[in-house]
Order: C-alpha cells, then structure tokens, then sequence
C-alpha cells in the first residue's frame, strides 16, 4: 500500500474515493487503522481481528469478521472467500457500514439500502446458496433491534420470535403439502425490512471509530 503514501487527490485516493464514497480525509484515517492492525503489513488476516477488544464479545463476531473476506462484498461480483485483504479490499467493505450523505438523493438512498440490506443478508447466506434460514432471520432482527439501543434484549429477542414466525407462516402458508422450504430470498428479505430504518443503524465501532461519523 506504498501508493497511499502520496498526497491526498493522486489517482489512488480518487479511484478509492469513487469507490467507497470516503474523503481523502477519511480514506487517510482508515488507512492508518488498516496498518495498526496489519502491524505495518500490507495485507490483513482473519487473527489480525483477534486483537479487537471491542469485537470478542460482539454476539456475531465470525460474521463479521468472514465479511471482510467474502468476495461478494468487494463489489465485483465475485464468490467465495480470500486468506487475506489488502486495503482498498478494506476499505470497500467499511463503506458498507458508511451512512448516507445528507446531500443524496431519494433513488441514491434507497440504492445504499439496498447495499446495506445485501451486506447483511450475505453475512447470514454463509453458504452462499442464496437463502438464509428461518433461525438466521430472527438472529439478524434480534441484533439489529437490541443494538439500536431503544430495546432491552429480552423485548428484542420476543419481537424476533414473532418476525421469525410471521416468515413462517407467510412464507409456508401458501406451500403444498409436498413442497419444502428452502429458505428467504434476498428479495423476500427486502419486503421483510422494508420499514426497517437500517441506513444509520447499520454501524460499527469495534475498529476505535464511530463510523457514524464517516459521513461527508
């Protein structure tokens, strides 16, 4: 990552830039966090996430760490998971966690939504097959709402019980007899979390940054 060494409006800050939505500023911050936890390297590695106070005790923790070497989450179309990630891998998969800019659009926010709720719904696809189960649903409602911090976990957890059973019964209720449930669809997950407000809820903070401030 020697390039990013050059002064802030070089091709590679621009290319970044363009890439993840970040300011020279920001992308300057991140990438000194990515060589403090790389120890200087120039890749990142799934034990590099072992030395992250804050993220041992989160409840999703291998989630979380899997999507930073999950190919779907580079934005090319890819499948599969890498060993290691160099910074601008790093970087693509933070701004996954950006909230929009005040300054977007109604298409632009909902286009973000869109790539938060696809983020999410392949940190539960573990398998890559598409679906996740009716278990993964209910996990991935109760962290949200208990992370929002308006819900005790307990009040969280009951509500999660009751979405994963709606799912159930909207999802098997029109099946016949010999058909099986194979799973929810990302676009079923969609309809699912369409009143969910997940663009400012869907943070992180176990990097020592608050990335509800990586807003331009």
């Amino acid at each position: 990552m020697g390039a990013l060494q050059s002064l802030p409006g070089q091709p590679e800050y621009i290319d970044l830039a363009e890439k993840t939505g970040f300011s020279f500023e920001q992308i300057g911050v991140l990438h000194k966090r990515f060589k403090q936890l790389s120890h200087n390297e120039e890749t990142l590695r799934r034990d590099h996430f072992n030395e992250i106070p804050d993220l041992a005790c989160n409840p999703i923790r291998a989630q979380i760490v899997e999507a930073f070497f999950d190919r779907r989450n580079f934005r090319q179309n890819g499948e599969g998971t890498v060993e290691e990630i160099g910074f601008e891998e790093f970087l693509v998969v933070m701004s996954h966690f950006r909230p929009p800019s005040l300054h977007m659009t109604e298409e632009q926010r909902e286009s973000v939504r869109k790539e938060k709720l696809r983020f999410l719904f392949n940190m539960h696809d573990t398998d890559n097959d598409g679906t996740i189960t009716l278990e993964e649903y209910r996990h991935v409602v109760e962290e949200l709402l208990s992370r929002s911090g308006a819900l005790g976990k307990e009040t969280a957890k009951s509500i999660a019980d009751a979405a994963m059973l709606e799912v159930a019964s909207i999802s098997m209720g029109h099946m016949e007899p010999d058909e099986f449930y194979e799973g929810i669809t990302f676009e079923h997950f969609l309809k699912l979390l369409n009143e969910f407000e997940i663009e400012s809820r869907m943070n992180i903070r176990f990097l020592n940054m608050d990335t509800t401030t990586l807003c331009k």
